[in-house]
């Protein structure tokens, strides 16, 4: 006597929806760390009640001791405007300031001269309190 389950079970797992999932969340993932892009030079940045962030693609900081640099690359104060004008490349562009506290006003006011004169948006970085 043949005895034979008419019920056969599979042992097969699809991995079509956990594929899908796994996709979505790349690229949410890869979406929202495009955002935000810190300045990776050591800045005290003074605080604000209202921060709001800015895509940046031209970064200008400014070091306690008063060194320029422009996307992590450091200039003189003298070549500060060719090096903005070369990173720009183009008058829709932002400059996100990023200035130590303790430098003095005026330096910000040079800096954002610069960029006003090549018709691109200023932005100041700041830290929420």
């Amino acid at each position: 006597m043949n005895l034979q389950s008419r019920n056969k079970i599979e042992a097969s797992f699809s991995m079509a929806s956990m594929t899908d999932l796994i996709f979505l969340l790349l690229i949410f993932f890869m979406l929202t760390s495009s955002f935000v892009t810190p300045s990776g030079l050591p800045v005290n940045l003074p605080t604000s009640k209202a921060s709001v962030i800015e895509v940046q693609k031209t970064s200008v900081t400014i070091t306690s001791d008063l060194q320029y640099f422009v996307n992590d690359k450091k200039v003189s104060r003298a070549s500060l405007e060719t090096e903005l004008k070369n990173s720009l490349k183009g008058p829709d562009g932002v400059v996100v300031l990023h200035i130590d506290a303790s430098v003095p006003t005026g330096e910000m006011v040079y800096v954002g001269g610069i960029a006003a004169s090549l018709k691109a948006k200023v932005a100041i970085a700041t830290k929420p309190k």
